[in-house]
């Protein structure tokens, strides 16, 4: 058996069917020994209720059988949603028919007597095409995702955390991600799969607050055949789907407690159980979990499991909110404003943003993070008039922290004045909530210290600092 088979053929599921035994039974031990998980079908009626109760990456398949033969077999797996890939074994004088059986959508035929070497040659073929199919799909998105316009980050906080992604992304460890609602934890669940040695393989997002209870087990780890009621095929599940990959749990806290249990086996074992089956299936997979909740005071609260906690946290990141690294706020919302005129169609023309709208979104505490941020500037995308966005463009609980035009009127003062207070009132703020710790105000607003400086000094000058 050639090298490069070897690796390729361990835990492959593959499914044998023949009427008669010895061959049966030759091929099947020849292919457990190479390492793969067989099993075998004494006819094709066998064949179609093991395909449809199981995930089978290869089937090797005889045409002359008493019920009915292989291509009628092929056909009706076919018509049923298996995508189980067929190789026909035919003698010689039928060609014609196995020909016929690759019309009907097997993959492949060999010629009876089968040699071992080939037949294992041609299992391990099968399931390379297989593989190199999905990583194409998988290469495809990559390309598309690596096309977009990628953010740096200004602020301190998250290059510490981009730092720390760089280190964690090359291993295989588990990783959990906390942070409240909208601070980009899927983006840095993505980030950790693209940045390790399993990129090219597919990153699954399951949403477990999502999941009904009664399907999550089903969705999570697959199911057979008719194993509940609306079984009418069995189902990969997804940590099978993500074999090779990662799976990125978002929500983990959302799981229930019986689940939980589950879950600390397949970290463990490597291995799922599908609903009805006896029989467990490696999973090779990269688990990041992710969720906005206190863990530990679930589990001090008995609603999280304290093992599983410990097996999650192995490498723990967390996301800071957007208040407490405003000086990504000025570069983030540039960013979201090209981002977002190229998928909204917004126009081509360089868009401005007006003074005072600038001073209150870098100013604005963002209670829904990013996810917060990015909503506001689409609505300022589709509603801005002439290239410019102004207040009237911005949520209501969000330009009423401007003041309004008529107040100009008012006091007799134009709109440099109006932002220049503003602009002080913003500043005296971010001393206030520093503790008066300059410095510290000045990294918060994603100024220079000394330009902090030239503008208390400005502010007064003009009387509007006591």
């Amino acid at each position: 058996m050639k090298q490069a088979d070897v690796q390729i053929l361990k835990s492959l599921e593959v499914l044998v069917v023949d009427d008669e035994p010895a061959i049966r039974q030759i091929l099947a031990v020849r292919l457990a020994k190479a390492g793969c998980h067989v099993v075998q079908a004494a006819d094709a009626t066998e064949a179609l209720q093991k395909l449809a109760q199981g995930e089978f990456e290869v089937a090797i398949s005889d045409i002359q059988m008493p019920d009915f033969d292989g291509i009628e077999l092929v056909r009706r797996a076919r018509a049923a949603g298996v995508d189980t890939n067929f190789i026909m074994m035919t003698a010689y004088a039928s060609v014609d028919t196995a020909i016929e059986a690759i019309k009907a959508g097997a993959s492949d035929y060999m010629i009876k007597p089968v040699r071992n070497d080939e037949v294992l040659h041609r299992v391990a073929k099968m399931a390379d095409m297989r593989r190199l199919s999905s990583e194409n799909r998988v290469l495809r998105s990559m390309v598309n995702a690596t096309q977009e316009e990628v953010y740096g980050f200004a602020s301190p906080p998250m290059r510490d955390l981009e730092r720390l992604i760089a280190k964690v992304a090359p291993t295989d460890s588990t990783v959990l991600v906390t942070g409240e609602s909208g601070t980009g934890k899927g983006v840095i669940a993505r980030k950790i799969h693209q940045q390790s040695g399993r990129a090219g393989g597919p990153f699954i997002l399951v949403n477990c607050g999502a999941i009904p209870e009664n399907l999550m087990e089903s969705e999570l780890f697959g199911h057979v055949k008719g194993s509940f009621t609306g079984a009418d095929k069995a189902r990969k599940g997804l940590f099978l789907e993500a074999d090779k990959g990662t799976i990125f749990l978002d929500e983990i806290g959302e799981l229930p407690l019986s689940l939980q249990v589950k879950l600390l086996h397949v970290i463990e074992e490597k291995s799922v159980r599908p609903v009805g089956s006896e029989q467990a299936k490696k999973a090779d997979v990269r688990i990041v979990a992710a969720t906005n909740r206190d863990l530990a005071q679930m589990v001090a609260d008995g609603r999280f499991r304290e093992d599983l906690y410990f097996r999650l946290t192995v490498f723990h990141l967390h996301a800071p909110p957007l208040r407490e690294r405003r000086q990504d706020i000025p570069g983030l919302v540039r960013f979201m404003m090209r981002r977002g005129a190229r998928r909204l169609n917004a126009g081509s023309e360089e868009l401005v943003i007006d003074p005072d709208v600038e001073q209150v979104l870098n100013a604005y505490d963002w209670p829904g993070n990013v996810r917060e941020l990015e909503n506001v500037v689409d609505r300022a995308l589709i509603l801005a008039e002439d290239g410019r966005i102004t207040r009237a463009d911005l949520p209501p609980q969000i330009a009423r922290l401007i003041p309004a035009p008529e107040s100009a009127a008012a006091t007799g003062d134009g709109l440099r004045e109006l932002v220049r207070r503003f602009e002080c009132s913003v500043i005296v703020k971010a001393i206030a909530d520093a503790g008066g710790d300059r410095r510290l105000a000045a990294r918060n607003l994603g100024i220079g210290l000394s330009s902090l400086y030239r503008k208390i000094e400005e502010f007064e000058t003009l009387g509007l600092m006591s």
